[in-house]
Protein backbone atom coordinates (compact mmCIF):
# COMPACT_ATOMS: atom_id res chain seq x y z
CA UNK A 1 0.00 0.00 0.00
CA UNK A 2 1.12 3.44 -1.09
CA UNK A 3 -0.10 7.20 -0.93
CA UNK A 4 -0.61 8.73 -4.11
CA UNK A 5 1.10 11.75 -3.36
CA UNK A 6 3.92 11.85 -6.07
CA UNK A 7 1.44 10.69 -9.15
CA UNK A 8 0.18 7.64 -9.92
CA UNK A 9 1.88 6.51 -12.90
CA UNK A 10 5.53 7.25 -10.22
CA UNK A 11 3.64 5.20 -7.46
CA UNK A 12 2.30 2.27 -9.01
CA UNK A 13 5.71 1.59 -10.65
CA UNK A 14 7.02 1.70 -6.81
CA UNK A 15 4.29 -0.90 -6.01
CA UNK A 16 5.89 -2.71 -8.87
CA UNK A 17 9.59 -2.63 -8.23
CA UNK A 18 8.88 -3.50 -4.22
CA UNK A 19 7.01 -6.75 -4.94
CA UNK A 20 8.83 -7.71 -8.45
CA UNK A 21 5.86 -7.66 -10.52
CA UNK A 22 4.46 -5.96 -13.90
CA UNK A 23 1.15 -4.02 -13.69
CA UNK A 24 -1.78 -4.09 -16.01
CA UNK A 25 -3.57 -0.59 -15.75
CA UNK A 26 -6.61 0.27 -17.39
CA UNK A 27 -7.07 4.09 -18.47
CA UNK A 28 -10.89 3.86 -18.55
CA UNK A 29 -10.71 2.52 -14.94
CA UNK A 30 -8.77 5.17 -13.22
CA UNK A 31 -11.57 7.73 -11.61
CA UNK A 32 -10.86 11.36 -12.54
CA UNK A 33 -13.61 13.82 -11.07
CA UNK A 34 -15.94 15.55 -13.79
CA UNK A 35 -14.66 18.76 -13.04
CA UNK A 36 -10.93 18.08 -13.34
CA UNK A 37 -11.43 16.54 -16.19
CA UNK A 38 -13.13 19.53 -17.42
CA UNK A 39 -10.63 21.76 -16.06
CA UNK A 40 -7.68 19.63 -17.76
CA UNK A 41 -9.54 19.92 -20.93
CA UNK A 42 -9.44 23.64 -20.51
CA UNK A 43 -6.66 24.05 -20.44
CA UNK A 44 -5.81 21.75 -23.42
CA UNK A 45 -4.53 18.61 -21.26
CA UNK A 46 -5.37 15.36 -21.32
CA UNK A 47 -6.81 14.22 -18.10
CA UNK A 48 -5.55 10.92 -17.94
CA UNK A 49 -1.76 12.09 -18.31
CA UNK A 50 -2.92 14.65 -15.18
CA UNK A 51 -3.89 12.03 -13.55
CA UNK A 52 -0.84 9.80 -14.13
CA UNK A 53 1.15 12.63 -13.42
CA UNK A 54 0.00 14.60 -10.88
CA UNK A 55 0.20 14.84 -7.32
CA UNK A 56 -1.34 15.57 -3.64
CA UNK A 57 -4.29 13.05 -4.30
CA UNK A 58 -4.35 12.16 -1.08
CA UNK A 59 -5.65 8.28 -2.02
CA UNK A 60 -3.91 4.87 -1.28
CA UNK A 61 -3.06 2.65 -4.50
CA UNK A 62 -2.74 -1.01 -2.73
CA UNK A 63 -2.89 -4.75 -4.00
CA UNK A 64 -4.86 -7.45 -3.05
CA UNK A 65 -4.65 -11.14 -3.61
CA UNK A 66 -7.09 -12.00 -6.35
CA UNK A 67 -8.82 -14.68 -4.01
CA UNK A 68 -10.46 -11.82 -2.06
CA UNK A 69 -11.76 -9.43 -5.17
CA UNK A 70 -15.13 -10.66 -4.21
CA UNK A 71 -14.55 -9.00 -0.94
CA UNK A 72 -13.69 -5.23 -2.67
CA UNK A 73 -15.68 -5.41 -6.38
CA UNK A 74 -18.83 -4.06 -4.98
CA UNK A 75 -17.39 -1.61 -2.76
CA UNK A 76 -18.05 2.06 -3.40
CA UNK A 77 -15.12 3.46 -2.01
CA UNK A 78 -12.92 1.57 -4.03
CA UNK A 79 -11.87 1.96 -7.86
CA UNK A 80 -9.94 -0.95 -9.26
CA UNK A 81 -7.83 0.08 -11.66
CA UNK A 82 -6.15 -3.09 -12.65
CA UNK A 83 -4.33 -5.92 -12.09
CA UNK A 84 -1.10 -7.36 -11.19
CA UNK A 85 1.02 -9.60 -13.20
CA UNK A 86 4.54 -11.22 -13.97
CA UNK A 87 7.43 -8.63 -13.87
CA UNK A 88 8.06 -10.28 -17.60
CA UNK A 89 4.97 -8.35 -18.74
CA UNK A 90 6.51 -5.00 -17.50
CA UNK A 91 4.00 -2.09 -16.41
CA UNK A 92 1.87 -1.13 -18.42
CA UNK A 93 -1.38 0.89 -19.34
CA UNK A 94 -4.58 0.42 -21.67
CA UNK A 95 -6.08 3.57 -23.16
CA UNK A 96 -9.76 3.66 -24.12
CA UNK A 97 -9.19 3.01 -27.53
CA UNK A 98 -7.16 -0.38 -27.14
CA UNK A 99 -3.60 0.80 -27.42
CA UNK A 100 -0.64 -0.63 -25.24
CA UNK A 101 1.90 1.73 -23.33
CA UNK A 102 4.61 1.29 -20.87
CA UNK A 103 3.98 3.12 -17.64
CA UNK A 104 6.77 5.96 -16.91
CA UNK A 105 7.05 7.91 -14.19
CA UNK A 106 6.89 11.95 -14.30
CA UNK A 107 5.33 12.71 -10.92
CA UNK A 108 7.07 14.54 -8.35
CA UNK A 109 10.40 13.24 -6.98
CA UNK A 110 11.29 14.51 -3.47
CA UNK A 111 14.76 12.81 -3.48
CA UNK A 112 15.70 14.68 -6.67
CA UNK A 113 18.48 17.19 -6.07
CA UNK A 114 19.07 20.20 -8.32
Amino acid sequence: MIDVSDGLSSEILHLCSQSSLGVELYEEKIPIDSLTYDTAREFNLDPTVCALSGGEDYELLFTIDTKDYDKIKNSMDISIIGHMTNIEKGCLMVSKSGTVHEITAQGWNALLKK
